[in-house]
């Protein structure tokens, strides 16, 4: 089995995802559109491939399942069902997981390491995204889980009449992640961002990555 590349060179690979992905669609669109208003899964795919190009690759998966990852990184296989009924984690899907990479024997010996939730157009603290962050913690809790972190991944623009700007609304949506995984003693967050930059004539963007894992 190989070993896993550093939780760091993860964060910099979907950085730089992010990033490909909103270079990409701007000269698509002879940088008239925004990312934010790309299609649902562009960011995902640039994702995946820079994930995919790193050094010592994991196995990459897009859309993998709740029951799939909970099952593939629970010491009992068959426990997901349970585990997902007394969470309350509804059946759904992941938009990358990461998987460790080794020669299988079947299709059921899957090691899954970490997960990764993607959203485009954040600016803005949601439900939606809380609830999203609390989804992760509940996957990473069991004591004896293979998954050793996730991730929320996010792309976030203005324009450049936005009264409220990313300088503003980043720290916000950040501490509302941080009070979620307040409420899960075994866990702690951080936030890895590659910062906000400006185009000309248009606005700004920003690429973060939040990172949950166990409390060292």
């Amino acid at each position: 089995m190989l070993s896993m590349p550093s939780q760091e060179v993860v964060v910099q690979a979907v950085l730089q995802g992010i990033g490909q992905a909103k270079e990409n669609y701007l000269f698509w669109t002879n940088n008239r559109l925004f990312l934010s208003y790309g299609p649902r899964k562009i960011i995902t795919l640039h994702v995946a491939q820079a994930l995919g190009s790193i050094d010592h690759a994991p196995e990459v998966f897009i859309d993998a399942t709740v029951a799939d990852i909970l099952r593939c990184s629970l010491p009992d296989r068959t426990g997901y069902v349970a585990y997902m009924r007394e969470n309350a984690l509804a059946q759904g899907a992941f938009s990358i997981t990461l998987d460790a990479r080794f020669p299988h024997q079947n299709d059921n010996d899957s090691i899954s390491k970490v997960i990764i939730s993607v959203k485009n157009g954040v600016r803005n603290v949601k439900h939606e995204y809380t609830k999203e962050i609390e989804r992760i913690c509940k996957m990473l809790c069991p004591p004896e889980t293979s998954l050793s972190y996730g991730i929320f991944a996010f792309y976030a623009d203005l324009s450049m009449d936005a009264r409220k700007k990313l300088s503003a609304r980043i720290p916000q949506i950040v501490a509302s992640f941080d009070r979620v995984v307040e409420g899960f003693e075994t866990l702690q967050g951080h936030f890895v961002t590659s910062g906000i930059s400006h185009v000309a004539g248009m606005g700004e963007w920003c690429a973060g990555c939040y990172v949950i894992e166990p409390r060292c």
